[in-house]
This record gives C-alpha cells, structure tokens and sequence, in this order.
C-alpha cells in the first residue's frame, strides 16, 4: 500500500470541518470557504483527487448556462449507472471546486465517484482544465458578461484558446458550432482534440435581426458583418460568412422539431450526425424537458450530446431529461402565500432578453427585478442599457424593483417606455418579493428577475418565510438535517458542533507538521 499523501489527508480534514460548521451555523452553504481552507494547506487538492477518477472530469464553460448544462449531464450520466461529482450550487472558481472534491471525498482522497462534471468559471477556466486534465471540455457560448472582471470577449477567446490548446491527446471538446467565436477556438484546438459540435436545426422561434448588443457579429477570419440563415439567441444561430471564407460547420448534433411550451418547458428532437449515423442507438431522440425558453434547449441539446458522446444509452438520457428540475434560481418555482413564484437569474444583455422574452410567452403577471452590483455580479451596471427592455413597454402588469441598484433599474424601464404608474421601487429584497406575491391574483404567479447576489438573498428571503427548505440547495437536494418546514433540526445541531472541529483542527494540524518534516 502507498504511504497516504499527508498534505492531502490534513487538507481533506481541514476543510471536511469548516463545511460542517458553515453548515450547521447557517451563514453558508459551505460551496466555496471549505476549499479556501484546502487549497490553503495543499493547493494541489484538485489535480490530486481528479487524477483519481476512473473515468476522468468533464470541464463545463461558458457565459450563460453552465449550471443548467453541468447539473443536467449529472443526471444522464447518474442516469447511465455512473457516480458523479459536481459542484452543484454553482461555486466554480477553484475554490468551489476544492469544496466539492473535498466534501465528496473520503479522507484519504478517494474520489468516491467514477466521474466528475464541473462547471468553471470563465475566467477560471484555464486553471481548472490544467489541473483536472479533462476527458472532455462543454463550450456554451461566450458573450460579454461583468466586464469589470473578465475583459472584452477577445480577452476570453483567448485565454480559452491557450487552455484548449494544453487539453490531453484523445480529449473530447462538445461545443455550440452556432456561436462563431467558439467555432473559431475549435478550428485552433491541438488535431488531436476531438471536436463535436452542436446547434439548432429550423425552428419557428428565429430573431428577425441581431440585438444591437450582439457580442460577435463579425467574421473571425475577414472581419466582415456576418449573415445568418436563422438566428436564434443573441448572436447564435446558423451563420456564414458572405465573402464564403467561414460558415457553421456540419453539425454532431442537432436539436430539430422545436416546440416551447411557455413557462412550463420545451421539446426536442435530437439527430446525430456521426460516423455510426446508421447505428440504431442513434435514431433520433426525442427529449422534453421542463426547462422553458430557446435558451435552455441550447443546454438541454448541450448535456444530451455529452451524454451520448460519452456513451450513455438514448433511453436514459431521454428519462434524466425529462425528470430534471431547474436548479438554483434557473427558471425555479417556489410558494409563497398561495402565489408561484418563478425566479430567473438575469446577468447581461443576453441572458436577460431571453428571460425577457421568455416571460412575455406567459399570461401577464406582476414582475419583480432585483438588480444588485456586488463583485460576484459585476460593478458595472451598464449592461441594463444594452438590455431590451423596451419589450416591457406595454406590459400589462406591475413592475417591482429592488436591491441596490433599483433606483437605476426603475429609470432604465422609465427610457424603455414602462409608464410610471406601473414601477414601484421596493429597496429591500425581503419585502419585494412579499408585495410581488401580494399583487398577483390567489392561486396565480409572478416573475422574480434577480442577478446572482439579489438571488441569494432572495433565497434568503424566501427561506425565512417557508417557501424553501434550505437557502442553499435547490427544494430537492435540502440535506437531511433540514426539516419540511424549512427549520433546522436540533438534534444534528446539538450532536456535532465545535468539538467535532476542534478534534478535526487538532488533527489536521499534526498532518500539516509530519508533512512538513
């Protein structure tokens, strides 16, 4: 037997007991502080644990739906017969995924999984794969989100392109062939690299013309305006060049037979265009899922690809589809005071047209929009002028605001038409989303549009008043030491608190001095 890794072992500890605490204390979900911890005593934790999955880790990126695509995957793959690990609540700098590992693993650094999915952060991304050495790499999209942080796209093409460029001999890269820039990273990855690329076949939900935010709207090899055949999500669609020097290449896979069904989800055919198009495993498959909106057949169409590319069967995809629940603020639904809420987290031009739009396929309803600029949302709020809410103009229905930024949220929907009589700006989240419930109809819904912090303590929020079981797991994954009611259970509390971190500390401590001899 190999003498155990000591660094490791003091590590696992260490942060094993710090998501104990967060926990039971309830300030966090224990989803990012425990890695700090760990990479603070072995900053190799990741690359460690991750060379010890039997079937490797698959690295999940992009601007917009990468918890969605990630959580979604876990499930065909779960579904497949195979144990997964994944940063599920969406913390996806290194730390994030330090916490997941550390959590899931035993103390001696058993990854207890066969395989791990794990969504990055874009910035993150060339660390994460240069430490996981991924099987395979999802590629999204990439359009301009919080550029206080990340940069011009090109700023992220290219530190994408570089990562791409280190992926192992043999590696697999799925990757959404609508968007033109992510198309261009292929066509520069290593030949060894694998590509499998995805998009939409015809559908009847086309854009007339790019947004005038559109992100990528130019050739990457001339430099002229691109054309499109269909244009579907911001600047994705079936595009080509009209000098014909570039176009969408031939699709892997293709999402045919669009249907969206409102607010309640969307249907799909998905065709397969490979080496073995003739094998019967490949027949087209239909996939219905509960996930709403164009966007999200992106997501649903990305994680079946993965899925069947790593060899799960049709059958299961199809079932771990259509049983998947929106995770963590995507399209969730919660109660509150015989209402349905629906939450959908909005963070840049992009993304939040199409939540936009998504909302108007529903019956009107009373909308809340709660716009923070913490650091995890961006500081630069300038991304609401590039957002259509002139689309809002003749919505029927009142229109909330909240969080830090609603007295600018409220005079951004005054220059997009939303007459005054309509906006009522409500500064703290907590009650905002009691006098969204209290304006809708008993029985019937409202709309909740939060970025990431405003959803957070929307979540909060919503614990406090029984409408969530935990404020940091989706309804379906609250842990076991939380009761129905939403309350913590005391006797967990009592049975491990200070001493059980203590005694973890003390060792951890001791590892960390025979590491160091």
């Amino acid at each position: 037997m190999p003498a155990p890794d000591l660094r490791l072992v003091a590590a696992l500890a260490a942060a094993k007991s710090t998501y104990r605490a967060t926990r039971l204390l309830g300030k966090s979900g224990g989803t990012a502080l425990p890695g700090f911890v760990a990479e603070r005593i072995d900053p190799a934790i990741i690359r460690k644990i991750a060379a010890r999955l039997p079937q490797g880790a698959i690295v999940v990126a992009g601007t917009n739906g990468k918890t969605t695509t990630a959580r979604l995957l876990s499930a065909m793959l779960a579904a497949g017969g195979l144990r997964v690990r994944n940063n599920r609540a969406g913390s996806n700098l290194s730390r994030g995924i330090a916490s997941t590992f550390a959590r899931e693993s035993g103390i001696g650094g058993h990854p207890r999984a066969d395989v791990a999915v794990l969504e990055t952060d874009e910035a993150a991304f060339p660390a994460i794969v240069a430490a996981v050495r991924p099987r395979m790499v999802i590629l999204n999209n990439l359009f301009r989100d919080q550029l206080d942080r990340y940069g011009e796209l090109h700023t992220i093409a290219t530190k994408w392109s570089d990562a791409l460029a280190t992926l192992p001999e043999g590696a697999t890269l799925v990757y959404d062939a609508d968007d033109p820039t992510l198309c261009a990273l292929a066509q520069r990855a290593p030949a060894s690299v694998v590509r499998v690329p995805f998009g939409l076949g015809t559908h009847p939900y086309a854009l007339a013309e790019l947004s005038h935010a559109a992100d990528a709207a130019l050739c990457t090899k001339c430099g002229t305006l691109l054309a499109y055949h269909q244009l579907s999500v911001g600047h994705l669609g079936d595009w080509y060049c009209p000098t014909g020097d570039n176009t969408r290449p031939p699709l892997a896979f293709r999402a045919d037979a669009i249907t969206l069904h409102g607010i309640d989800g969307a249907s799909s055919t998905i065709t397969y265009s490979g080496d073995h198009s003739d094998d019967a495993a490949d027949a087209p498959l239909p996939l219905t899922t509960l996930l709403p909106g164009l966007y999200n057949v992106y997501y649903s169409l990305a994680a079946a690809a993965a899925a069947r590319t790593f060899g799960i069967q049709p059958a299961a995809i199809a079932a771990a589809a259509a049983r998947f629940v929106a995770p963590f603020g995507r399209v969730e639904r919660v109660t509150v005071r015989g209402r349905r809420l629906t939450l959908a987290l909005i963070k840049n031009p992009t993304g939040a047209n199409e939540v936009v739009r998504l909302l108007l396929t529903a019956p009107p309803a009373p909308l809340l929009i709660c716009i923070n600029d913490l650091t995890a949302d961006g500081r630069d709020v300038s991304w609401l002028w590039d957002t259509d809410f002139e689309l809002l103009a003749d919505y029927p229905a009142p229109v909330l605001v909240s969080g830090i930024r609603a007295a600018d949220m409220a005079v951004r929907l005054k220059y997009a038409g939303v007459p005054d009589a309509h906006i009522t700006v409500v500064p703290e989240i907590a009650d905002a989303l009691v006098a969204v419930a209290e304006r809708a109809d008993a029985g019937g819904d409202a709309f909740v549009i939060p970025t990431y912090t405003a959803m957070l303590a929307a979540r909060e929020a919503l614990y406090k008043l029984g409408a969530l079981q935990n404020v940091w797991d989706t309804a379906e994954d609250a842990p076991p030491h939380v009761a129905k009611n939403g309350t913590k259970s005391g006797k967990v509390k009592r049975g491990i608190g200070f001493g059980a971190l203590g005694t973890l500390g003390v060792a951890a401590m001791q590892c960390i001095r025979r590491a160091k001899r």
